[in-house]
Formats: structure tokens, C-alpha cells, sequence
């Protein structure tokens, strides 16, 4: 019953025209989701950590159409510039979510975005624009339900995003979000993200993400196709108990501040991602030369100083540095003066935990 509560019949008023800016943020999975079922339904449940500066802006404008057809109208524009090619991704979108907001074919829309950090390059660039397209979207469906709660809005905005790009339901909210079900998280949903609902370590508040950027161009493979490889896959059921388990684990961790067991998750977890996708058919080697040699110095720093700083990636080359705010100052020094040289153009970002999405106009 989860799915009919986002239904809607009657909206209490219309709106001729208008305009939403919001500004969500991406996310980094500590415990990773790979491998979903029909309509976005994740194969395991993941926690990620919702990031700061990374984010997508989006500015949604909308007119009412002179007659109304039975087509999506819209534009897009990325940076200030048509973007032809994300056309299809949107379509999708709309498609999926549309007996949802059944006012979508009503009005024409100009979609308006733009990244703080590259497209398609292992970022969740995807989860950021999802989750800020489905903030506009909710928007206008609380406009013409003005007695909509904050609570409501928040959960239908991670459930569109959701049917956009499965990570995008980590987006809308921070600091720690859940997505999918797993039995020690009581409200946990494969239909949308929520809080994390547990007691966490003052040692886990404002954690750092220093994102080194050994790789700026498109992922060789899409987020989509590597899910799909999942189907049928060698070790997918010995995975998805994985992720449960790491859940459990990572549970116990934040609560009792074990900095070295998050750590032991959290790039396990990152390495068995790409194992999944190099054990695939077709398989894939979505590491760099340098992605390897980044993972080996951090291990070697943090043996020699015992200080806490571990690793994680997404379905790409880049390294997500995570490292508790206390030690920040020794370990970004590390990082200046060593892992940088490995990034393209020595090109990184200073990242933090966020609090999720703004509504901006």
C-alpha cells in the first residue's frame, strides 16, 4: 500500500505559471546498492552519506498549455545549453511518475541545471538532478495542496526521485539516509529514502569527503547497464546478504564510534562493487592505474600513522577520501601533498556531509 498513498485525484487549485529553484546534493553510498528490480526497486538496502558541496541546481519554469494533449512538453538546458541528449532520461521520467502528478501534461516546462562537479563521471550526478527535479516538481503539487505536510512532501519528493535514478531518493534529506528495507530499521522502505533512524558517534558528525578526480570523463559503463548486469550474476545472492550483513554491522559501528570497523565496511564495500562488475558478462574495469595506486597509499599512511582515513568509489575511477573532522587537518595535508599528483589536472573537491536539499526560490 505504500506506492497508493502518493495517489492523487483532485488538486484544491490550478496554477497558470511559475517558477521553483531548488538545490539538491549528491550522495555517497557507505553501503552500496547494485542490482534493482522492476520500477527502481533496489536488490539490497544501502546508507549513504548525503555530501555538501557537490549538488545540482535546478530551476523549473512552467506555463499552462493553451489545450492540453497527450504528450510531455518540455525543455532542457545544462549549463546554459540545450541539451538534447538528456531529453530521453526526463521522458522516462515523467513517464514513470506521471500518474503521481497527474497535472504534468498540463503546463510546458523549461528545465534549467547545473552541476558544482562533472556530469557522469562517478558523482551520483544523476541522484543530485533527480532529487532536484522531483523538489520542483513536489513544488508545484504543494502549491495546488497547500494543506500537503512537510513529512508528505519529503517522502513523495524521495519516491519520484526514486523512479528518476534510484540513488536520488538518498538526496533530498541528510545526513545519514537509509533506502530499502532491511529488519533492524523499522520505517526503512524500498520505496523511498529515509533518516537514518539510530543513535550515531559524536566521531561520525561532520565527516569529511575529499573527492580526488583521477578520471573527469564519462563512466565507460552507465549506472543502468551495471545494474542490469546483476541479473543472473554468479554472486549476486552471496552480495545482496553481504550488504545486509555490512548494514547490521555498520549499525554498531556508528553507534559505538569504531572508527576502524566503519572503515573495514566501507571500502570492503567499495571493492565489491567493482568486483560485481568485474565478474559480470559483459565485465568491466571501471578503475584507473592511478585509482589503485591512491587506495594503496591511503592504506599505507593509515598503517604508518594510525590515523583514520579510509576510502570508498562509486561505479568510477575517483576516490572519495572520508576522514573524521578531528583528524581533518593531518589528513588533508596527505592529501595535498601526495594523492593530489594522481587526480587529472590535480583537480579535486573539499567535501563534507550535508543536510540535504534547499529550496531556493
Amino acid at each position: 500500500m505504500e506506492e497508493s498513498q502518493f495517489l492523487i485525484n483532485h488538486y484544491s487549485s490550478k496554477l497558470e505559471q511559475g517558477k521553483f529553484t531548488w538545490e539538491s546534493p549528491s550522495n555517497i553510498a557507505l553501503v552500496k546498492y547494485w542490482g534493482k528490480k522492476e520500477d527502481q526497486i533496489p536488490e539490497n538496502p544501502s546508507i549513504s552519506f548525503t555530501l555538501d558541496t557537490c549538488k545540482t541546481k535546478t530551476t523549473l519554469s512552467f506555463r499552462k498549455k493553451a489545450k492540453k494533449d497527450n504528450g510531455f512538453s518540455f525543455e532542457l538546458f545544462f549549463d546554459g545549453k540545450q541539451k538534447a541528449d538528456f531529453k530521453p532520461k526526463i521522458e522516462t521520467f515523467l513517464t514513470r511518475i506521471e500518474r503521481y502528478l497527474p497535472f504534468l501534461k498540463d503546463y510546458h516546462f523549461k528545465i534549467e541545471t547545473s552541476n558544482t562537479f562533472p556530469h557522469s563521471s562517478g558523482i551520483a550526478s544523476s541522484a543530485s538532478g533527480m532529487s532536484a527535479l522531483a523538489l520542483c516538481f513536489m513544488s508545484i503539487e504543494n502549491e495546488m495542496t497547500p494543506d500537503m505536510s512537510q513529512e508528505y512532501f519529503i517522502k513523495k519528493a524521495s519516491f519520484l526521485a526514486r523512479l528518476g535514478s534510484g540513488s536520488a531518493c538518498r538526496s533530498i534529506e541528510g545526513d545519514l539516509i537509509v533506502w530499502g528495507q532491511h529488519n533492524e530499521i523499522e520505517e526503512s522502505s524500498d520505496f523511498y529514502g529515509i533518516k537514518y533512524p539510530f543513535e550515531v558517534h559524536e566521531n561520525f558528525k561532520n565527516y569529511q569527503d575529499t573527492i580526488l578526480l583521477v578520471d573527469k570523463g564519462e563512466k565507460q559503463v552507465s549506472s543502468t547497464v551495471g545494474h542490469n548486469l546483476m541479473h543472473g550474476h554468479p554472486f549476486s545472492e552471496k552480495r545482496f546478504n553481504q550488504a545486509n550483513e555490512n548494514i547490521s554491522n555498520l549499525i554498531k559501528a556508528l553507534k559505538s564510534g569504531d572508527l576502524d570497523g566503519f572503515i573495514q565496511i566501507m571500502e570492503s564495500e567499495a571493492l565489491t562493487l567493482h568486483a560485481m562488475m568485474m565478474t559480470s558478462l559483459p565485465y568491466f574495469i571501471l578503475m584507473k592505474p592511478n585509482t589503485l595506486e591512491i587506495i594503496n597509499r591511503i592504506w599505507k599512511f593509515r598503517k604508518e600513522t594510525g590515523l583514520h582515513i579510509g576510502f570508498t568509489l562509486d561505479a568510477g575511477a575517483n576516490v572519495h577520501v572520508l576522514y573524521p573532522e578531528t583528524e581533518a587537518d593531518k589528513i588533508y595535508e596527505f592529501i595535498k601533498n601526495e594523492l593530489v599528483a594522481y587526480c587529472e589536472n590535480d583537480q579535486y573537491i573539499r567535501d563534507k556531509v550535508g543536510k540535504g536539499a534547499k529550496l531556493l526560490i
